[in-house]
Parts: C-alpha cells; structure tokens; sequence
C-alpha cells in the first residue's frame, strides 16, 4: 500500500463574506502526479497558498507524511461569518511558515515566475540550496563553512546539468527564455531537496512545444527526485497525460476526483468548464 504523504481534511478559506475554498479534502499518495483542476476562479491557487502556509486557512486540517502541519477554525469575527461547514470540528491554531515547511521537505512554484530577478541562473538556485546548510553567523564569519560551501556549489552545478541549465548557468535568470524561466523555477524547488513539489500552473505562457518538453520534464523529475507531485494546470493535454489522479473543484467546492478517463466523461466537469452538458 502507498504511504500517504499529503492529507488536506475539510479546508476552507473564507475571505469576509467570500467562501473561496470550501471543505476541501484530498490526498496523495508516495510517487504520485496529482492534478487539482477548475474553472478560473475555482480556488485552486488559494487552495495551494492554504496548504503551503502563504494564507493562514479559516477552518480544516492539512498533514504531511502523517505530521498534522497545518490545523485551524474559525475564530474572532469569523465565528459569525463563516459560511463553510465542520466549523466545531477543529480546536487549536496550527500554521507552519513557508520556509518551515520548505524544510520538512515540501517545495512549490508560483502562478507568476518569482525568480531572484537580478541573480544569475547558478546564483537562483545556490540560494535554495543554503535552506540545508548547517553553517552560521560565527562558521560563516571565520570560513569554517568552506568545506560546506563548496559541496553546495558542486551540488548546485551537478542539478543545473540534470535539468539542462547548466549550459546559461552565468546568465541573469530574467533574460532567459520563459521555458527556461519555467525550468529555472522548479529546479530552484527541486535544490531544496522536496519529497512533495507542488507546481501551480507551470505550463502558463508556454507554446505547445514548451509544453510538450515540461510534460517530459516533470516525468523525468518525478522519477529522478522520487517526487511525489500535486499540479495545478489549465493545459488540459498536459493535465491528462501525466496525471495518475486528479480532483476537480468549481467555486471552491470538489465535484469530482477520479482518474483522467473517469474526469473527461463526467458531466458535472463537463457543465462546469463549457457551462452545458453533453445531454443539453
């Protein structure tokens, strides 16, 4: 049986009186690509800014290789506003940083490339891999890290070759090519050493070529990180043909879960992207 490395238990993001996400629950499992779906304005990226600690959720719980990360309910003026469900369900206040949960091995990449603009392509990527170091202020002060440094800039050099970057790796990370940016931005996740990458949709912008290269791409990084990933994506070729499972959500809430045959045929997908269903 695979082991479960991500959980996410009646989670709703209430923004005032706008129920954004509501009792959304999901898992994935070890090894797979799962895909989260919807309409524009669905929630999908606010369900991901949720789960990786950017927002702080109204209600609901998320657990990571079994560790309950995240755990909230409502509270103050949202006891009398919230308008989601389970609202006694969840006692305490529980909300990992991002950087914390950077460190128990979970890494994301954002909707608009968020490159160290200014920072050259190695440099991007040296960065993320100083969230492992064990050196400090008075180590760094006194160049007793040197030996640690220098592991990291070989390690920085060796991610650049298996993700083909190493060849523009003296170039400023902004004037690459946007597939490159893309890539750029998920091997910065990847020098974090995640075992969960959460990829929120990294094909945007891309030509059908660039897209085709990042389907083969995020194959080749699940395999050879041991990944276990969860996408968001609009690119519905991509979504089909790499995804082992995905979740369907429309204003928030899940309509559908499935494999990606089961998710083309149903109507409720269906009615919610073109507004009709095939029986209308």
């Amino acid at each position: 049986m695979s082991k479960n490395v991500l959980r996410v238990e009646n989670l709703t993001m209430q923004f005032g009186g706008v129920v954004a996400v509501n009792n959304l629950s999901m898992e994935i499992n070890e090894g797979e690509i799962v895909a989260l779906i919807g309409p524009n304005g669905a929630g999908k990226t606010t369900a991901f800014n949720a789960i990786t600690g950017v927002y702080e959720p109204t209600n609901g719980a998320v657990y990571f290789n079994d560790q309950k990360i995240i755990e909230n309910h409502p509270q103050g003026k949202m006891k009398k506003l919230y308008a989601g469900k389970n609202a006694d369900m969840y006692k305490q206040a529980l909300v990992k940083t991002p950087d914390e949960l950077t460190k128990l091995g979970m890494a994301r990449t954002f909707q608009n490339i968020r490159l160290f603009k200014s920072m050259t392509v190695f440099d991007n990527v040296l960065t993320a891999k100083h969230l492992r170091r064990t050196s400090n202020i008075f180590t760094a002060t006194f160049k007793l890290n040197r030996e640690e440094e220098l592991k990291m800039r070989k390690d920085t050099e060796e991610l650049l070759k298996l993700v083909e970057l190493y060849d523009v790796k003296d170039e400023i990370a902004t004037g690459l090519p946007y597939g490159k940016q893309r890539k750029l931005e998920i091997a910065r996740a990847l020098a974090t050493e995640p075992s969960l990458l959460l990829l929120d949709e990294p094909a945007a912008g891309m030509n059908p070529q660039e897209t085709e290269e990042l389907t083969k791409f995020i194959h080749y990084i699940r395999e050879k990180f041991s990944l276990t990933i969860l996408l968001i994506e609009h690119h519905m070729n991509l979504v089909m043909d790499i995804s082992d499972r995905i979740y369907v959500i429309d204003f928030g809430e899940e309509i559908a879960e499935g494999v990606p045959a089961e998710i083309q045929a149903n109507k409720r997908v269906i009615d919610a992207y073109l507004g009709v269903s095939e029986d209308e």
